[in-house]
């Protein structure tokens, strides 16, 4: 068993008895009382043996075409089911001492999480134990989201910038404290020992962080580069980022089409090819001689256009996966970056070695004031007027034709890198003129979704889930919603069904009928319905002589053709399995 801390309830990752007819690992969550509950029984640990009942289910694929793809990422984690527990957990047998070095690590990190908490409660110990052991399970959601509109979701999860503050810090620190030794800096490689001292504070660091994939990218690639400085190569450039990014995804070939791996790898591979630019060397690169101020205007224009041109190249990635980006990000980080790397994590260093000396909150008090600071770059940025763009799902010869371009201009030298504008201004206006669906169809038929023309959405059912509401909300980048069909002019609704005419925000129209409940339905009813819709949509298996005029989606084709789209005015379908293939992780069609 695994426990994973969320926000409002607790996950728990298990592993069935034997003779269960169950998937190896499966994922189950309670919330309320009952994860208090769960929670307050001591020996409740990784290791620990239980007794549950549980609401199990496949893992679903994307709510809408082109979203996020949880069964996608739940096969790679070797995850078979998910659901809810029912009831109670019962402990059985409490989880044993720590025996292998694994579980010493995550009894360490949790203890570690634990302390950090007490000594910094609130927010600010929440967002300060993500930096230094990436637990983001007590960062409030308010909290997470203001971060995110803002630009800075990056701070909230262990990276790039944390591993490179990580080991070049102790880099820099070794380095000159050998070399305030002249016997030892004129026969040592200090050079060597600093760099060997940054690679061990890096795996330290990625241990304590708990191994997660994307720690683990960085440390991966700063090592790369620390083998290539040892071997006289530039210590950043594309070769060496190609070089990481293979070793990579020879171990987890899945990364490419996350965005984890994807915003990372941009970010840098823009940044190393601008400062690869003569111009860019020139101008913004430091250098010596001159006033301070000039050296201190020259930094100030570095740290900018960096932030512009990270931002512009994370701002397709962004829209693509979540479907929204920051407006303010450049200015939020210009201010952030340096605050995290020169204020917060030094200061969490300095808090880690005063609560180890016994100074408890105290040593950790700077490091509060510090993320205090953050959080209100944050909440500023996030609150700013247009903080955040947001878009309809892009098609993914939109998001193609970005990549191919940003590619072009990243590895051409000569001025026929230019021509990768092309395709960049291609993808973009492919991505702007692309418009959203009118309709949207849960994969198990019960929940449908139309967008207005106000840009508001109506609900088939009032009560539907707050995740597939947020996921069809960002689909569409929708803003509001109203109550539900019961409130749309033409649509007869009762409690078993609903028949009307629709009208979407492209113009187009059609009759839809789509059922509420699972009461039995007389044919007699049910089969003038069918013959007066267009779309027909049920969560049931229909029978034959249920046949609408154009689109029939029930059980049967909602299985093989996942959660839909559609648009009125062109007669456009389109399915979220319609792509996948035969993959491990489509899920099971019922029989």
């Amino acid at each position: 068993m695994v426990v994973v801390p969320a926000r409002d309830h607790i996950r728990l990752v298990l592993a069935p008895a034997a003779p269960a007819p169950l998937p190896g690992r499966v994922r189950v969550s309670l919330s309320g009382a009952a994860a208090d509950r769960a929670l307050a029984q001591p020996g409740l640990a990784p290791g620990a043996t239980l007794a549950l009942r549980a609401a199990l289910s496949p893992p679903a694929g994307p709510a809408a075409p082109g979203g996020y793809d949880l069964a996608r990422a739940l096969w790679f984690e070797q995850i078979g089911a998910t659901g809810a527990v029912l009831g109670d957990v019962r402990l059985v047998a409490p989880a044993p001492a720590p025996s292998g070095p694994a579980a010493v690590l995550a009894a360490a990190r949790a203890g570690l999480t634990a302390r950090i908490r007490a000594a910094l409660p609130g927010e600010t110990g929440a967002v300060a134990a993500v930096f230094v052991t990436g637990d983001r399970g007590a960062v409030p959601l308010d909290t997470a989201r203001a971060v995110r509109d803002s630009g800075l979701a990056h701070l909230l999860s262990i990276s790039g910038l944390h591993i490179a503050v990580v080991v070049g810090g102790m880099m820099w620190m070794v380095r000159r404290l050998l070399a305030a030794w002249p016997w030892l800096a004129l026969r040592a490689p200090v050079r060597t020992l600093a760099m060997a001292a940054g690679a061990a504070a890096g795996l330290g660091y990625t241990l304590i962080a708990g191994g997660e994939v994307p720690v683990v990218r960085a440390l991966i690639a700063t090592l790369i580069v620390l083998i290539g400085m040892l071997a006289g190569r530039e210590a950043i450039s594309l070769r060496l980022l190609a070089a990481a990014a293979f070793a990579i995804l020879l171990v987890r070939p899945e990364a490419l089409v996350g965005a984890s791996f994807q915003m990372s790898f941009a970010a840098v591979a823009a940044i190393v090819a601008l400062y690869e630019v003569p111009a860019v060397k020139t101008w913004l690169s430091p250098q010596e001689g001159g006033g301070w101020l000039a050296r201190a205007a020259r930094g100030l224009a570095a740290l900018l256009v960096t932030g512009l041109v990270a931002e512009l190249v994370l701002s397709p990635v962004g829209l693509f996966h979540f479907q929204q980006t920051s407006v303010y990000g450049v200015f939020a980080n210009l201010l952030a970056i340096p605050l995290a790397s020169f204020g917060i994590i030094p200061a969490l260093v300095m808090g880690l070695i005063g609560d180890m000396a016994g100074l408890g909150a105290t040593a950790y008090a700077p490091a509060g004031w510090l993320i205090g600071k953050l959080l209100e770059i944050a909440g500023a940025a996030s609150s700013a007027p247009g903080a955040v763009l947001k878009l309809p799902v892009l098609p993914q010869m939109s998001f193609a034709l970005i990549v191919l371009g940003g590619l072009w201009l990243l590895l051409w030298r000569s001025r026929l890198r230019l021509a990768g504008m092309v395709f960049i201004i291609g993808g973009v206006v492919l991505g702007l003129g692309a418009p959203a669906p009118d309709v949207l169809v849960s994969s198990d038929g019960r929940h449908v979704a139309v967008r207005l023309a106000s840009g508001d959405l109506v609900f088939l059912r009032p009560r539907t889930g707050d995740f597939l509401r947020d996921s069809w909300r960002a689909a569409l980048a929708a803003e509001g919603e109203r109550m539900g069909f019961d409130a749309l002019r033409g649509m007869d609704c009762s409690r078993d069904s609903c028949l009307g005419r629709l009208r979407g925000a492209s113009g187009g129209e059609a009759v839809l009928f789509a059922t509420r409940s699972r009461d039995w339905l007389e044919q007699a009813s049910m089969q003038p319905a069918c013959e007066a819709a267009d779309i027909v949509v049920t969560e049931r298996r229909l029978p034959g002589w249920c046949q609408p005029r154009w689109l029939r989606l029930d059980q049967a084709a909602l299985a093989r053709r996942g959660a839909v789209a559609v648009w009125l005015d062109r007669r456009r379908i389109v399915g979220a399995l319609d792509a996948t293939g035969d993959h491990g992780w489509r899920p099971t069609q019922p029989r």
